[in-house]
């Protein structure tokens, strides 16, 4: 089952396009685990696992950001590396936000490193820049052939973005449009990046098939209601990514039932994406 058929069916199974985002931001951590960043490695590895043993039958995917955990050095890639194997136990789709362009030989390392199984991460796909060009997408779409996929920042939110995105885009979402057809059509296996609080409707005109992966829901203002022009006439193709809003809240009033608190979250903000 190829990248984008595992996601139809992961989001009919829980009726919500949710993915939750993992950005251990260390100020931010809950007590339990903040008294434990002497050793980083095991203190953000059982944070995240925390997090995905939370959202388990709620979040289609996790979404780690790769920057957070880089921050940490070797001890924070490690801990990511430990997420990444612990989802694949708990059946959780993993979608590395690492935002990779580069090309030739430095692009296909990227790959490997990032979707490759006997790789570091096996993570199930990967977020890209395309600014150099189809040829730094050509290895991941090597790879999407098989069960993995990608999503290329199409279309995104900062304020600065407008100005440089606007032939770019257009440019980007054609070739994802032409690439899943290459690939054997829709759902296929790469999706595009648009902000959530962006009108997505000109975007799925362009891309009618294709996966969207929707950042900025929560603490970034977005809501469901916002969303609805990311989706496929059928009512599919969107995945809303909410972090800070799920995973962060009162660390003093939560204290050790920090993952209770981050599974009700998780799940109210599901059941307003449920919502007809």
């Amino acid at each position: 089952m190829g990248f984008g058929e595992r996601l139809e069916q992961r989001v009919q199974e829980l009726g919500s396009p949710l993915v939750v985002g993992l950005d251990p931001h260390a100020s931010r951590l809950p007590e339990p685990i903040a008294a434990r960043l002497d050793d980083p490695r095991a203190a953000l590895g059982a944070w995240g696992c925390g997090v995905v043993d939370a959202v388990q039958g709620v979040a289609v995917a996790l979404k780690p950001q790769v920057a957070f955990f880089e921050t940490w050095g070797a001890a924070g890639v490690g801990a990511l590396a430990d997420i990444c194997a612990h989802a694949r136990t708990r059946g959780q789709l993993v979608i590395l936000d690492a935002k990779r362009g580069d090309i030739g030989s430095t692009a296909e390392a990227y790959a490997r490193a990032t979707l490759d199984d006997d790789g570091p991460m096996r993570a199930d796909a990967v977020t890209l820049s395309p600014y150099l060009g189809p040829e730094s997408l050509a290895p991941f779409v090597k790879r999407a052939r098989g069960e993995k996929g990608l999503f290329v920042l199409v279309r995104t939110s900062n304020p600065g973005a407008g100005e440089w995105q606007a032939d770019i885009a257009v440019r980007v979402a054609d070739w994802v449009r032409q690439t899943n057809r290459e690939l054997g059509g829709d759902p296929g296996p790469v999706g595009a990046v648009v902000g959530a609080t962006l009108p997505g409707a000109p975007w799925r005109d362009r891309m009618p098939g294709a996966w969207f992966l929707a950042p900025g829901i929560g603490a970034q203002g977005a809501g469901p209601e916002d969303v609805q022009g990311h989706k496929r006439p059928d009512g599919g193709g969107l995945l809303a990514i909410a972090a800070r809003g799920i995973l962060f809240g009162d660390v003093a009033r939560e204290g050790t039932d920090w993952q209770d608190a981050v599974s009700k979250r998780a799940a109210a903000l599901a059941a307003r994406f449920a919502r007809p």
